[in-house]
């Protein structure tokens, strides 16, 4: 599962965003992120408003990176590649069945942190990243470890 989204949204999706968002760090970043959110299965929030992989709400995340000075134009451009019109109700819909543009908006989304991303292997770095550009109502630092070995050893895997 972990490599078939590697492969099928977030290479995609890096495709459609400049080469320097592109790196090791982002893409076990987003897995552990995508992990965290919705085990990688769930494109609805079981019980809440988010959706996609890396469950973004209309008022949170979309606006956020369709709005933030620097991912705006970047997301503008996503949106135009997807089809999608850019604006927070047309991208919060398309999320629950677009994973390319789910994993465009969590890169860009971890962009708008001005902080350089963790090295891969940063368990606790990647989880105060997480914190800070995701901000979940509810965190679960529990699960972020054991998930965040997962994607470690599927990436270890495919080098």
């Amino acid at each position: 599962m972990i490599e078939t989204i590697r492969a099928s949204a977030i290479a995609q999706a890096l495709k459609l965003l400049p080469a320097k968002m592109t790196s090791p760090e982002a893409e076990v970043l987003l897995l552990a992120i995508g992990l965290q959110e919705s085990r990688l299965t769930h494109r609805r929030q079981i019980g809440g408003p988010a959706r996609g992989l890396w469950q973004f709400e209309r008022n949170g995340g979309v606006r956020g990176v369709l709005e933030h000075k620097a991912t705006r134009g970047y997301a503008v451009s996503v949106c135009k590649m997807r089809g999608v019109e850019p604006l927070a109700d047309a991208v919060y819909a398309a999320l629950e069945h677009d994973d390319v543009l789910a994993a465009a908006f969590a890169r860009l989304l971890l962009w708008t942190d001005p902080k350089a991303l963790p090295a891969a292997g940063e368990i606790g770095a990647a989880w105060d990243y997480y914190l800070r550009t995701w901000r979940p109502g509810k965190p679960h630092r529990h699960t972020w470890d054991g998930l965040y070995a997962q994607v470690m050893d599927a990436v270890l895997e495919a080098a």
